[in-house]
């Protein structure tokens, strides 16, 4: 009797040709591989000289992640194959679902951080699940596009292991089981998720998505996902100002402004920030400012304590401020704000500033966006009737918002960059960039307003103006995007300015601030500038504080050539990825935990850190950065 005229057996294998029958097993375990083989061979394309790289336990850590990709995916493919109907139907979309967010949104991941998403970056994003969805959505289009492949392959895998995998009905208990029991290893098994990321990219996200789920159920210690907490500061004895008259000062911070989107000197042909270009041109451009982190929470609590970003999470949150220096001589003290304070616990950082007036952006508008804040408009009408109510001599803070990523631009406003798109496709790039350049250049209208707004009448021209952005943000220069992610320069130089009217600084602080434009500047000198034209620095009272004071003042003759710790994960905000230097001048040290190694970076010679440099080259800054950042033990770079 031939093959074809033997009835099918419920449960058997539908019949093949018997050359078809010879070859079955094989082929059917090759789909039962092949999502497993697809994920390996993506990820030596993408990572195939960082994996060479691996040493230690690493390459064994690598093929255990292997394994567990092949029995999650082997078994979810089995189970789709073995059930029938509705859980046929069932098992086949949980296959498809799982394989096409994994794989896609660590495509999508990669594209923009030249990385893996992993157990860190949930933990990170736990407390802001709502700006990471306004996030996506406002770039979905690409991130869809991302899980297409992804989403064809694994329909082309269930095809395939439908035609050629066996379909017994005595297996469906033991697929099935198979299949969750894998799914749930696969949320809870360990994987070397940091440094090298010795992993395959679905495991990471697996061990990722579980790891959020312990997060939202409390089950996470504290310790790995900080967020600022609500301060109490140090006492500060009353300190006599020393001028021969009073001045009001007033910081301008920016968000997410990167150094070269601005023109920080005057300069008669710039068309970058005209407005406050042509407005001020006798301001003092800062042109070689430093941010000591690309996190917003961070370089507040550098600019406002003076402080290392690397200090203690209780000294972070007790040291004085600005404002209560400021209120222990006298001053009158404000923050304005169009930022939303709702974003990672922002509120509890100043909710007991001390401060006359404290206006942020829900009072502005209520529905405010979590990321870009209130309309800046808003702001500026707000602040020019509240600046009447503060009593001279004041000191205020006045920090813009809408250049935080998704960047606002009003279709109304003026757009002269183009072409634009808001798009993070790789293709993209120059469009996003001119998206990102038409947002600080619309900023850059309400900026100036806020001037005109702040140097009204005889007060504005006893109004000292100092300006900076919390960091910059990178758009692939050294392969990512935004920031955060490292210490490298699209991330951490930032515009500078000082405005001051005629009379408000003696001659010989307007001679060692314009010493100082050309000169490599930090952050951490903000504090003592802003104590000197309080008239403070020198006040006694200040002893208690000033050993911990890294920087120096802009209006006297030394510049800053203390070493200076960098980094992106601190006492006030946990990090995605870690990632640290130390910056003396203008050698610069950094690393990235997920790439495994020193690199110093001389910006005098190389601004645009381009030819990389060895550690050793940047003196004993390799020396301080071992010795400073213990928390990297046992995941530092060599």
């Amino acid at each position: 009797m031939s093959t074809a005229s033997v009835p099918p057996v419920q449960g058997s294998p539908l019949p093949l040709r018997p050359s078809d029958a010879q070859h079955r097993p094989w082929l059917a375990r090759l789909v039962v591989l092949s999502p497993c083989l697809l994920i390996l061979g993506v990820d030596l394309h993408r990572r195939a000289a960082g994996l060479r790289l691996f040493t230690g336990w690493q390459p064994l850590y690598y093929v255990g992640s292997l394994l567990e990709s092949a029995l999650l995916w082997g078994a979810l493919l089995s189970w789709a194959v073995a059930a029938r109907r509705l859980e046929r139907a069932l098992a086949a979309l949980l296959f498809s679902l799982a394989f096409t967010l994994s794989l896609g949104s660590q495509s999508y991941f990669w594209e923009q951080y030249r990385t893996y998403l992993n157990l860190d970056v949930s933990l990170f994003a736990q407390g802001l699940l709502a700006s990471v969805g306004y996030q996506l959505a406002a770039d979905l289009r690409n991130y869809l596009a991302a899980l297409g492949p992804y989403c064809v392959a694994s329909l082309l895998g269930l095809a395939l292991a439908t035609r050629l995998a066996p379909r017994r009905a005595r297996s469906v208990g033991r697929a099935r089981a198979a299949a969750l029991a894998a799914t749930a290893l696969a949320l809870l098994l360990p994987v070397h998720h940091r440094n090298a990321q010795a992993a395959t990219p679905d495991t990471l996200y697996f061990n990722a998505l579980g790891g959020l789920a312990r997060s939202l159920l409390g089950l996470t210690p504290e310790s790995e996902q900080l967020r600022p907490r609500e301060r109490a500061s140090l006492p500060v004895a009353r300190l006599e100002p020393r001028l021969p008259a009073p001045r009001n000062v007033v910081l301008l911070l920016l968000e997410s402004v990167r150094a070269d989107a601005v023109c920080s000197s005057y300069a008669p042909e710039c068309g970058l920030t005209a407005a406050t270009n042509q407005l001020l041109p006798g301001r003092v451009g800062l042109t070689q400012l430093r941010a000591q982190s690309s996190t917003t929470a961070i370089s507040l609590a550098v600019l406002w304590t003076g402080l290392a970003p690397t200090e203690s999470r209780d000294l972070l949150h007790t040291y004085p401020l600005l404002f209560d220096y400021a209120r222990a001589a006298g001053y009158d003290t404000a923050y304005f704000t169009s930022q939303n304070l709702m974003f990672g616990n922002s509120r509890l950082w100043v909710a007991q500033l001390g401060t006359s007036k404290l206006l942020s952006a829900t009072e502005l508008d209520p529905a405010a966006d979590l990321d870009l804040g209130a309309r800046e408009e808003l702001l500026v009408t707000r602040v020019g009737v509240e600046l009447e109510t503060l009593r001279e001599p004041y000191f205020a803070v006045v920090h813009l918002s809408n250049t935080h990523y998704p960047y606002r631009v009003e279709q109304a406003a003026p757009q002269p960059f183009q072409p634009a798109r808001l798009s993070k496709a790789p293709e993209d790039g120059a469009a996003l960039r001119n998206y990102y350049q038409n947002a600080v250049y619309q900023q850059d209208l309400n900026l100036a307003e806020l001037v005109r707004v702040l140097r009204r009448g005889a007060r504005g021209q006893r109004t000292v103006l100092l300006l900076t952005s919390d960091h910059g943000e990178a758009f692939r220069e050294h392969g990512q995007m935004g920031h955060t992610f490292s210490v490298l320069d699209e991330e951490v130089k930032v515009p500078g300015w000082v405005d001051a009217p005629p009379g408000t600084l003696s001659p010989e602080e307007r001679r060692h601030l314009e010493s100082k434009a050309e000169s490599f500047t930090f952050h951490a000198d903000v504090v003592p500038t802003v104590l000197d034209l309080l008239g403070v620095w020198d006040d006694p009272g200040l002893e208690p504080f000033k050993p911990k004071l890294l920087g120096t003042s802009w209006l006297r003759a030394p510049h800053t050539r203390a070493a200076l710790p960098m980094t992106n994960c601190a006492g006030v905000w946990s990090c995605a990825f870690d990632n640290w230097g130390y910056m003396r001048e203008h050698l610069k040290l950094e690393a990235r935990a997920w790439d495994g190694r020193y690199r110093c970076w001389d910006l005098a010679r190389d601004p645009s850190e381009e030819r990389e440099l060895p550690a050793s080259a940047c003196g004993d800054l390799e020396q301080r950065a071992r010795a400073t950042f213990p928390y990297t033990a046992g995941r530092r770079p060599k």
